[in-house]
């Protein structure tokens, strides 16, 4: 399977015929090698990846998109399956091929069970050097788990405490401050006091 390119820049001056240091490294990337990093880098992403076939054939799965189908589907599938609210969104995006013929056509579906998953679907062509539309890009977005990364990001660049942490990360979520207080047990003057030396150091950040 092959990834859209970039057509080399014959416009460039000459190097009087010696390859530059990062063209020759490149040529020492195998097509094994180039298959194992691609690998590595979709393995990497906090999202779902999911690669479908027009007819449902699960080619290519990271690990985050097998677990969240798995939060999807009920016990005993196959680990291939591919649930249906996902599938329903690749149907859409299957079916718009014959009214848009040749447009780059993208999807997005958002999703909450009654298992407490908050899902963004995303679904799009995967662009392929011979031009056909026969794969499925889908991207599967793990609501909770996205805000908890945020959350993380934001304690550790503005410095926050613990508790301070635990308050923002509901705040994101859009609790209210006594529904906040309620799921830490704090009341709500506790949590406007967090909240104000929350928002006290990321002004101080922005001004530093």
């Amino acid at each position: 399977m092959y990834l859209p390119y970039e057509e080399p820049n014959h416009n460039t001056p000459s190097t009087g015929g010696k390859e530059s240091k990062s063209h020759s490294k490149s040529e020492q990337l195998q097509p094994e090698s180039n298959v194992d990093l691609l690998q590595a880098v979709i393995e990497s992403f906090l999202d779902g990846i999911l690669i479908l076939s027009t007819e449902r054939e699960l080619l290519h799965a990271n690990e985050c998109g097998r677990r969240i189908c798995r939060q999807l589907i009920p016990g005993g599938s196959s680990p291939d399956t591919i649930p249906e609210e996902v599938w329903r969104v690749c149907e859409s995006l299957i079916d718009s091929r014959e009214l848009f013929p040749g447009e780059k056509i993208f999807l997005e579906s958002e999703l909450e069970t009654d298992r407490g998953v908050e899902l963004r679907i995303r679904a799009r062509w995967l662009p392929l050097t011979t031009g056909e539309q026969n794969f499925v890009l889908v991207i599967l977005e793990d609501r909770n788990q996205t805000s908890q990364s945020m959350t993380l990001f934001d304690a550790k660049k503005y410095g926050l405490t613990n508790r301070e942490a635990e308050v923002w990360l509901l705040r994101r979520a859009n609790l209210s401050y006594k529904e906040i207080a309620e799921q830490l047990y704090i009341t709500i003057n506790t949590v406007k006091k967090h909240l104000k030396n929350i928002y006290a150091k990321q002004q101080e950040m922005l001004w530093s």
